[in-house]
């Protein structure tokens, strides 16, 4: 499977691709659509493979290092490239006001607990 990701992807050259179907393994389900990639896919396989390598690594650049043998700067380097094929994710500051509010929404801490933070 691998491979055929590899191969895909070579193929594709970094341009947008969509699937339209979709079966499932062991199944003679299957989806027809329109479904565009998750923009992981849309990397390159030295690139997703240098991904799963930092998350593996929990983000440490040392490690990141001594595994592909390159210096700090090459490292941050790669990571800022990839990071912009990726802005899909808008990044919004929430307040911390809003985040214990959002909390308690969701039943996630009592009405006790947000006043107590909200009140620091």
């Amino acid at each position: 499977m691998a491979k055929e990701w590899q191969e895909l992807t070579k193929m594709t050259q970094g341009k947008p691709v969509t699937v339209e179907r979709v079966r499932l393994a062991d199944s003679d389900i299957a989806i027809e659509g329109s479904f565009t990639l998750p923009p992981l896919a849309n990397l390159s396989a030295e690139d997703q493979v240098f991904v799963m390598a930092f998350v593996r690594c929990h983000g440490s650049i040392k490690e990141m290092e001594e595994m592909f043998g390159i210096s700090y700067p090459t490292v941050k380097n790669r990571i800022n490239r990839i990071a912009r094929q990726l802005e899909f994710v808008e990044i919004v500051k929430v307040s911390a006001e809003t985040e214990v509010i959002g909390e308690l929404e969701r039943g996630e801490i009592s009405a006790e607990e947000a006043i107590r933070r909200l009140s620091k």
